[in-house]
């Protein structure tokens, strides 16, 4: 085994060796692969600017997270090639790609090809009272029984909002049993196993949660939270009806998606596609 092989990989493992740049790669995992702003992670992780600035330099000098520039403004995103880089000299490299290894890295269900019907579907926010309730309701119906839709927060609402359920009445969806929950409920142990699982908020998105069971496919579908718009009453009402038309419009190119076709490698790269709302290349358009 050569030195230049080594040393990178060392690398990598050395700026994973502190709890704030753990953090913030962990953080970034679950936006993947959208970018990020400093502020936001400093603020999600409790670490003063400076000391944050440090840390992704590190990552960065290591290939596990990049610079993106939006606008004015530099965000920072999983690099998804270094990081694969890691992953693939810890278990073919050190580990000799041991099976044994491999199938707890990789459960045996997440190398089979998806069905076609039946999934379990959980949308994430922060309150569920607006929009995971939105996309909830969405799928529910408009899956027309391919999907089991769910909803959770992570620090839940007692119910869900007024408005959000008067915008999926207008719009002709039912809202009976449709309520607000905590996202520990579907960490039970007779809890649904989900095939995907998204958030639909920045919020919920970089606080942390321990993996889902049978790692199912997962997104960030994140959009602007409708609750916390001020204004006037049409401004308030114009907020909810937008966002509910977005996660509409992702829910619906999800559903289009041919499930059982598709390896999880291209559907997880679609699934990300859908939440930055990239136009899906053909046939899946």
């Amino acid at each position: 085994m050569t030195t230049e092989t080594i040393d990178p990989a060392a690398e990598r493992l050395a700026a994973l060796g502190h709890p704030a740049r753990l953090g913030a790669f962990r953080l970034l995992a679950r936006r993947a692969p959208q970018g990020v702003p400093a502020s936001e992670i400093a603020g999600a992780l409790g670490v003063g600017a400076s000391t944050l600035s440090a840390h992704l330099d590190q990552l960065v000098r290591a290939g596990l997270i990049g610079r993106v520039r939006h606008g004015r403004s530099i965000h920072y995103a999983l690099d998804l090639a270094g990081t694969g880089d890691l992953v693939a000299y810890l278990l073919g490299d050190c580990c000799r790609g041991r099976p044994d290894i491999a199938e707890r890295a990789l459960p045996e269900e997440t190398l089979q090809p998806m069905p076609e019907t039946g999934f379990n579907v959980l949308f994430i926010c922060t309150g569920n009272s607006a929009r995971s309730i939105f996309a909830e309701a969405i799928l529910r119906r408009d899956g027309r029984g391919r999907f089991n839709a769910h909803s959770a927060g992570t620090h839940a609402f007692s119910e869900p909002n007024p408005r959000a359920l008067a915008v999926l009445e207008a719009n002709g969806y039912p809202t009976d049993g449709l309520r607000s929950k905590n996202v520990s409920v579907y960490e039970a142990a007779d809890a649904p196993r989900f095939d995907f699982v998204f958030t639909v908020c920045d919020r919920s998105a970089n606080e942390e949660c321990p993996p889902w069971p049978g790692q199912p496919i997962s997104a960030h579908w994140g959009v602007p939270d409708p609750v916390a718009v001020q204004g006037t009453e049409a401004e308030r009402a114009q907020a909810f009806n937008e966002v509910f038309r977005m996660l509409r419009q992702r829910i619906h190119a999800f559903i289009a998606l041919p499930m059982a076709s598709l390896g999880r490698i291209s559907l997880q790269g679609l699934v990300d596609d859908i939440g930055q709302d990239k136009p899906l290349p053909a046939p899946y358009a």
